[in-house]
């Protein structure tokens, strides 16, 4: 740890920080995936409160779902720790994966398909341009 970094954050500086909404924090605050200290109505956020948020944005760019997400970030909690946190893991990684591939595949179709409409709508075109030229 660098000197004179921040041990506690406001939910501005961790909101600000991972480029979230102060509504973003505190709604997963209120789903238990985070727990900040509360002094009155402040929420004074730690290290492990970061940790967990960077997890929790992470896990939602890839397509996890918040329960999913909160499975894995529980599991490292438990008494095996990082082992069944990875082996979950892996898991959810090889659904999200073949999910993406699925669409992927569905969007490849989808612009092919798009590229030959494209294609016969030119030619149409063409042929009523030659027509009206030649009329």
């Amino acid at each position: 740890m660098t000197r004179g970094a921040p041990v506690t954050w406001t939910i501005a500086q961790i909101a600000d920080d991972f480029g979230v909404t102060h509504r973003t924090v505190r709604h997963y605050e209120d789903l238990g995936l985070i727990s900040p200290e509360r002094r009155g109505t402040a929420r004074i956020y730690r290290r492990r409160d970061r940790t967990r948020l960077a997890l929790i944005l992470r896990g939602r760019r890839i397509g996890f779902t918040l329960d999913e997400i909160r499975t894995i970030i529980d599991m490292y909690d438990a008494p095996r720790g990082q082992v069944a946190q990875l082996e979950y893991l892996l898991s959810q990684i090889g659904d999200r994966r073949a999910d993406l591939e699925a669409r992927r595949r569905d969007l490849d179709d989808a612009l092919a398909e798009l590229d030959s409409l494209e294609a016969r709508c030119r030619d149409d075109l063409d042929k009523l341009d030659a027509t009206a030229s030649v009329g």
